[in-house]
């Protein structure tokens, strides 16, 4: 009698399909060279400019670092294990990596937030900004605490993964454990807690605090956005009424972190979704959801950038002289 033969992977599906795996590589590469893109040219920008620096360009390079981060050092990774490339990590690098994995993920989301709360703040502001000539240059001190507290307390919040996690057999990596994207493993490392409660609660407050938490304020402040540029051009000015200048850029720069929350919620939605309705109805009829929500998962991080260059001057400038160059010269 024949040996029962194994079912194919996820990985296996990926790679066998030469459209899934072409579009699979194309999204990871979007999202390497994409976020080092606006990396280096929003940079560039504040390195180079002599005025004071601009609080928004530094909450985009933040939130670019750590996409770029996240698409380096996860998928990647999971990129190169789907090109065939065995990577089976040790239960030490279990530790390791499920810990930055989760420390990465749950600042990405943060760091996507933060820039609808700012655009939302500096809106909302009644006096205009004072801006000191002869102080230091660099960005505001609330800033930098945002951005501290940020990566400190996402930090902090991910030891139990540097601890309650090790290394699986070979099927562990499709093992779908938790829903929360934040906290998925993968790679053969798996989730190790010392109770199947401990390891529930875990999951559930990584789903409130990392997820659902950031993704209704980032929905409720970018909405607060638009209808305070939308009460702007229909009332006349007030006392306390807020100080909003330039108005057709703040509601382009509406117009795109709206754009930026659109992508983000749907990337997550469907990834979420996906997952749970797999492993509530799972059967080979149900077998492409997990290949949605992988495309899902990192859409959001390879097609942000592009959003970023059509609202962006200095990007949509970059990127237009670079095509220009490598156009048909005539």
């Amino acid at each position: 009698m024949a040996p029962e033969r194994k079912p194919p992977s996820l990985s296996q599906r990926i790679s066998s399909s030469p459209f899934y795996f072409a579009l699979y590589v194309v999204l990871v590469l979007l999202g390497n060279v994409g976020n080092t893109v606006v990396i280096g040219v929003v940079g560039q920008s504040l390195l180079r400019d002599t005025g004071v620096v601009k609080s928004s360009d530094v909450i985009l390079v933040n939130m670019a670092f750590s996409n770029l981060m996240v698409s380096l050092v996860r998928n990647t990774v999971v990129m190169v294990s789907d090109l065939g490339v065995e990577i089976f990590l040790t239960r030490d690098m279990c530790h390791l990596m499920m810990g930055i994995w989760v420390w990465l993920r749950s600042a990405n989301v943060w760091s996507t937030f933060f820039l609808s709360a700012f655009h939302f703040q500096t809106l909302r502001r009644v006096a205009p900004p004072v801006i000191s000539l002869h102080g230091p240059r660099g960005p505001p001190r609330p800033l930098v605490l945002g951005f501290g507290l940020i990566w400190s307390l996402n930090l902090g919040y991910s030891i139990p993964a540097f601890i309650f996690s090790k290394n699986g057999d070979e099927n562990s990596t499709e093992t779908l454990m938790l829903v929360s994207s934040t906290t998925r493993p993968l790679l053969g490392c798996i989730w190790d807690f010392p109770s199947a409660y401990s390891g529930l609660a875990f999951a559930t407050s990584s789903m409130v605090i990392h997820e659902s938490i950031p993704i209704f304020l980032m929905s409720i402040t970018n909405l607060g956005s638009l209808f305070t540029l939308y009460t702007h051009g229909h009332t006349r000015k007030s006392q306390g009424a807020p100080v909003v200048t330039r108005i057709p850029a703040e509601r382009r720069a509406a117009k795109v972190i709206l754009a930026l929350n659109i992508l983000f919620i749907s990337s997550w939605g469907t990834n979420v979704i996906s997952v749970n309705y797999f492993n509530y109805n799972r059967g080979s009829s149900t077998e492409f959801l997990l290949i949605i929500a992988r495309f899902a998962n990192m859409s959001f991080i390879a097609l942000s950038p592009i959003v970023l260059a059509v609202g962006h001057r200095r990007l949509r400038a970059v990127i237009k002289s670079v095509l220009s160059r490598l156009g048909p010269s005539g």
